[in-house]
């Protein structure tokens, strides 16, 4: 991922190896990771299980919010994709209770329709 597109808000595919390993200590025995994705310092994590969102506070990034949100608990979900001028993609998830979705923007080298289909597999259980 390129430095502007993180300070632009757009989020790129990390790799799992990396992410598992940093990340094993938040995941439910059976749980692993299918998707990971980094915007700057903030992670998106996209499990067998559920979807961890990744929010590092601070100057130093120490304290760190994990944010788990089970499948179950996603109402709908779209996706936009990149066009010609608007250079990114975008991911809006509605969580039941919440009138306002979580929305992530993606680079343009971001797969949008892989995202859609893993998020697709899980919700749609």
């Amino acid at each position: 991922m390129g430095f502007l597109d993180g300070l632009m808000g757009n989020a790129s595919e990390v790799n799992l190896q990396e992410v598992q390993q940093e990340y094993a200590k938040v995941l439910a025995p059976g749980e692993s990771i299918e998707k990971a994705y980094r915007l700057i310092r903030d992670m998106f994590i996209f499990t067998n299980r559920r979807l961890i969102l990744v929010d590092k506070q601070g100057i130093t990034g120490r304290k760190t919010e994990y944010h788990s949100v089970p499948y179950r608990s996603i109402t709908h979900f779209s996706i936009e994709t990149a066009g010609s001028f608007d250079l990114d993609a975008e991911l809006k998830i509605w969580i039941s209770g919440s009138p306002v979705p979580l929305q992530k923007q993606f680079n343009k080298s971001l797969n949008i329709y892989e995202l859609q289909s893993v998020l697709a597999a899980y919700v749609l259980k």
